[in-house]
């Protein structure tokens, strides 16, 4: 399945500044890897060897930035609605066993588990999209099903 083509104005902004510093540490990379070559056996010159996989790291990157960023469709603006749960709306959750959860429904090239972003493709997000304050979802995941009460549904201006 594609993945969504939909971002933040903020994800963009990294995407944008991770293909610039991309291309910068290129010019390194490629620099460094001349110099190497120019050192002679090949075959045996870690600093060539390393260099040409960090390249090949490197290009391969660029290249799904330049191919995706073309693609994504910025959402600027929070929905009218500010009731129901749609893209970019951090929602607060309480688990099953009471616990406290809070995610933000981001693009897929926004994911980061550590601040709670998670992707409008995934199966949580799938299931909140639409729903209001004191709804109940429910996913089903490998080992059964997993129960949520949205407790707070909010944007950021």
């Amino acid at each position: 399945m594609k993945s969504s083509p939909y971002i933040t104005a903020e994800g963009m902004f990294r995407l944008n500044q991770e293909l610039s510093e991309r291309w910068q540490r290129r010019r390194e990379v490629v620099q460094a890897l001349a110099a190497a070559a120019a050192e002679g056996d090949r075959s045996e010159n870690a600093e060539y060897i390393y260099r040409k996989k960090e390249l090949r790291e490197l290009d391969r990157r660029i290249r799904y930035l330049q191919k995706r960023l073309p693609d994504l469709k910025v959402v600027h603006d929070a929905p009218d609605d500010q009731s129901k749960i749609f893209f970019a709306a951090r929602v607060a959750l309480e688990t099953e066993e009471g616990n406290e959860v809070e995610y933000r429904i981001v693009g897929p090239d926004e994911i980061d588990f550590e601040k709670g972003n998670i992707s409008v493709d995934s199966p949580l997000a799938r299931a909140l999209l639409g729903k209001t304050t004191d709804d109940e979802v429910v996913i089903q995941i490998a080992d059964g099903r997993k129960q949520y009460f949205v407790l707070d549904i909010r944007y950021d201006d």
